[in-house]
């Protein structure tokens, strides 16, 4: 299963999981309608108990991976926030610089706000992060030009931790982004939720009841709940998104007209 299969097309993973589970649960009931007049009721007990312990170990593993999901989605939540106060610090520490460096940083900082919240459109990442890049290479150029004619470094010093700062965050959020709930982890979790779904069908077969209704809604549900799941390890290609607004009240103030 591609990383490209899971976040590009969550939608139809759901619908087909969805119809997958529910067929697994009928070839499971029939499978158990058949075995049912040769079952007594020690072989359902024993049926029962082992369907109970299958729900359970893929109840643990999709609290497991939700657990992933969280805290990688929180782990870029922080990283926002990261950056935000990097670039922050870096634009009012520029403010400190001579001319004509404090004026072509600045414009370079509010450029570079405004390509890092490009970048979280759909299809815009790779395009945003070599900007990104280029306009690190400008503000190191306007920060070694500044350390030359500069007599007094505190200032230059300064705004060069600060740029820093920026370069190492903008690292760190790369790698945050690209760290992912691993595949076999979603292929371990679409394993067991087909066995569990066997398991519900053989059951039902064995108790000669069709349940046909319920079975159709827990298939959904777990279908539903493995789609959270993709979309809580890659935010922004469904429906759930990562917070932009400590970059955009940055870009608000940082662009407001000087006093």
């Amino acid at each position: 299963m591609s990383a490209k299969l899971l976040y590009e097309n969550e939608w139809l993973i759901f619908i087909v999981s969805s119809l997958i589970f529910f067929l697994v649960t009928e070839v499971g009931f029939r499978v158990g309608n058949i075995k049912r007049s040769s079952a007594d009721e020690s072989t359902k007990s024993q049926t029962t108990t082992l369907q109970g312990a299958i729900l359970g170990l893929l109840g643990l593993l999709l609290a497991f991976t939700i657990s992933m999901a969280l805290i990688r989605i929180e782990e870029r939540k922080q990283m926002v926030l990261e950056e935000a106060n990097a670039i922050g610090t870096a634009y009012l520490r520029a403010q400190l610089l001579p001319e004509p460096e404090k004026t072509e940083i600045s414009r370079l900082l509010r450029q570079y706000v405004d390509v890092r919240l490009e970048g979280i459109r759909p299809g815009h990442l790779k395009e945003a992060i070599t900007k990104s890049e280029t306009i690190h290479d400008q503000l190191w150029l306007q920060a070694v030009a500044v350390g030359k004619k500069v007599p007094q470094p505190v200032p230059t010093g300064l705004f060069i931790q600060s740029l820093n700062d920026v370069i190492d965050v903008h690292s760190k959020r790369l790698r945050a982004g690209m760290d992912h709930v691993p595949e076999s982890i979603f292929l371990l979790l679409f394993t067991i939720a087909i066995f569990s779904m066997g398991a519900i069908g053989y059951g039902c077969g064995l108790g000669n009841g069709h349940f046909r209704i319920s079975r159709l809604s827990m298939a959904v549900i777990i279908s539903m709940v493995i789609l959270t799941i993709i979309d809580l390890d890659q935010p922004g290609q469904g429906l759930i998104k990562v917070s932009q607004q400590s970059m955009i009240s940055l870009r608000d103030n940082i662009n407001k007209p000087a006093p």
